[in-house]
């Protein structure tokens, strides 16, 4: 009798993409503006790199793919479609692949070319309107208008893309509660099946970081009132919050971003990329020269790897969980770590008393008020976290197994 093939695993492939015509005034990521000669070079890289990768990934199911940046549109609709075809021609794709997009609305509103690429097999576009407001846009360094963003969702519908997600940013220069709420209601009225609204972060290194003393910034009050506004006015427009950040209609939560807060495993390309893959984290250097020269000449181009023992994955299982209304089981916890829950009972117990958290079918989470302390919470649940695995070491080499058996 012929043995069943083992079942494929999941994994999820991002593919980052560091160009744009312009770093926006808080951009941290790896991006690079004026490099548009290296375009055709970094794209041939990009699929020798993913031929090469995908030779050893054979057990695994590609189930998301996500073009990141940078300005993924930038990089024009022939070298996607070259990049997205080589992820077909090596990698199992399954057919109901999630497979997304990032996009600018200045690069985003030529409806020939989304037809191009969503024939080409994307099938979500993740736009960054970050704004409804022209000001407020330019404050910050985008190069697109609030009248280009609705082109570009005009065009994406016209060009058959049925998954559309939009980026916001609140608490920005100058920004008062009352704009706030209307940028979120003109992003709502464009009927994104899904919304990324981000509190502003001023990164150290941005020209933004540069002027914070003189941005006029609303402060962490301000930006608390913002964030809160938001959870109820999007929950009446239909979209569900599943994470701290994000949005969705139902059945519209983007799997791929679901795959680091689960846990679940993903391959990066490009330099900046991430990947969790075999137990083992790494990243590539955010140097755009050095990953081409690297995949053509067989250097090295990692910056940093890890790997971490699954039994080590408790603090990362926490602390990611935690960020998600889906929150953390008990049980799930105690049968994939072989340890106890109630270690941060009487601190969840605490949380729910001050209306932090909730404990909903035997699963705890955080409100959003919880959320907007949640890395004290985090950071107090890790705390137990290492002092139950101290205590349990200690009972160990004592021979007090009773301690380890609790």
């Amino acid at each position: 009798m012929r043995q069943a093939a083992p079942e494929k695993k999941p994994l999820g492939l991002y593919i980052h993409i560091p160009f744009c015509k312009r770093k926006c005034a808080y951009c941290d990521f790896y991006s690079l503006a004026g490099a548009e000669g290296r375009m055709d070079d970094y794209a041939d890289a990009l699929c020798a790199h993913l031929t090469e990768q995908a030779a050893y990934l054979t057990g695994y199911r590609v189930d998301t793919v996500y073009f990141g940046g940078g300005a993924p549109s930038y990089l024009g609709a022939k070298r996607l479609e070259k990049i997205l075809r080589t992820v077909f021609k090596r990698f199992g794709v399954a057919k109901d692949a999630e497979i997304t997009l990032e996009a600018n609305p200045d690069s985003a509103g030529d409806r020939r070319e989304l037809k191009r690429l969503r024939k080409a097999g994307f099938n979500r576009l993740s736009l960054g309107m970050q704004s409804a407001d022209g000001a407020e846009l330019e404050e910050i360094g985008r190069i697109h208008t609030p009248e280009q963003t609705a082109a570009a969702v005009e065009a994406a519908r016209k060009a058959g893309f049925d998954n559309l997600s939009l980026d916001l940013i609140y608490g920005l220069p100058h920004q008062t509660g009352e704009r706030w709420m209307e940028n979120l209601t003109a992003a709502a009225d464009l009927s994104p099946e899904h919304l990324s609204c981000y509190g502003l972060k001023v990164e150290e290194g941005t020209p933004l970081y540069l002027r914070r003393d003189t941005a006029d910034l609303p402060g962490d009050e301000a930006q608390a009132e913002m964030y809160l506004r938001t959870v109820e006015v999007l929950s009446r427009r239909g979209y569900a919050q599943y994470e701290i950040s994000n949005f969705a209609r139902p059945g519209r939560e983007s799997r791929h971003n679901l795959k680091y807060w689960t846990l679940g495993e993903y391959a990066g390309f490009g330099p900046g990329a991430h990947s969790d893959l075999g137990g083992v984290r790494y990243a590539y250097a955010r140097d755009l020269e050095g990953y081409i020269r690297g995949v053509r000449a067989g250097a090295p181009m990692l910056s940093e790897r890890e790997a971490i023992p699954p039994m080590d994955r408790d603090t990362e299982w926490v602390m990611l969980g935690l960020r998600t209304v889906r929150g953390l089981d008990p049980r799930e916890f105690e049968n994939r770590f072989r340890r106890r829950f109630s270690c941060f009972a009487p601190l969840l117990d605490q949380c729910a008393r001050a209306g932090y958290a909730v404990e909903t079918e035997g699963r705890w989470h955080l409100t959003p008020e919880g959320f907007l302390v949640s890395n004290q919470i985090i950071g107090r649940m890790l705390e137990l976290l290492a002092e139950d695995k101290r205590r349990r070491a200690e009972a160990a080499a004592r021979g007090d197994f009773r301690v380890q058996l609790d």
